[in-house]
């Protein structure tokens, strides 16, 4: 990649992300006693948008990504007999949707993959535990991830770019975030 590569690549970036960009941006508070870990995804407006529910008494971690009206759009669960942590998306008909996983090695810091259909990934990158990261498709950034917009306990913003899939990239990062904490 060359100096006029990444110049082009930080400008459409600038265009995208940040103030005045056209990136959607979500509001994720989690509640901090719940039963099942449910929590609301709110718009920039503050409006509630989508609601991960949570459910309670399950041997595998399950959630369900839903919208405001409760209709379900996703369900995000954890895959046993694994040989690395991975969580499965799934539409409501249980086509899978994609694979969230580990770096099988990752020596320096945390890596993780999103396995999509046809041969396609996304990269995580950044500091999760911290929920300052990027989610990239293809070398270019689709979301960012971060808390330095939030005072709150755990809350942190979700920036996505319009051209894809809000709900695919919301439910990656409550996947991430749920593997990242598994004690929450």
């Amino acid at each position: 990649m060359g100096l006029r590569d990444r110049r082009e690549k930080r400008r459409d970036e600038r265009a995208a992300f940040g103030r005045g960009g056209t990136a959607v941006r979500y509001q994720m508070r989690q509640k901090l006693v719940s039963i099942g870990d449910d929590y609301w995804i709110e718009n920039d407006a503050g409006e509630r948008v989508f609601r991960v529910d949570g459910k309670a008494m399950r041997l595998r971690n399950t959630l369900d990504l839903e919208d405001a009206e409760g209709h379900q759009l996703c369900r995000i669960q954890t895959r046993v007999l694994h040989i690395r942590d991975s969580m499965a998306i799934e539409d409501p008909n249980g086509d899978r949707l994609a694979l969230v996983h580990k770096a099988l090695i990752s020596p320096l810091r945390e890596r993780w993959k999103v396995d999509l259909p046809g041969d396609q990934e996304w990269k995580v990158q950044g500091n999760v535990v911290d929920h300052e990261y990027e989610l990239e498709a293809d070398d270019h950034k689709i979301a960012e991830i971060s808390k330095k917009w939030f005072r709150v306990r755990d809350t942190y913003g979700v920036e996505i770019v319009p051209d894809v899939d809000i709900a695919l990239v919301l439910a990656v990062t409550v996947a991430v975030d749920t593997m990242a904490h598994p004690a929450k």
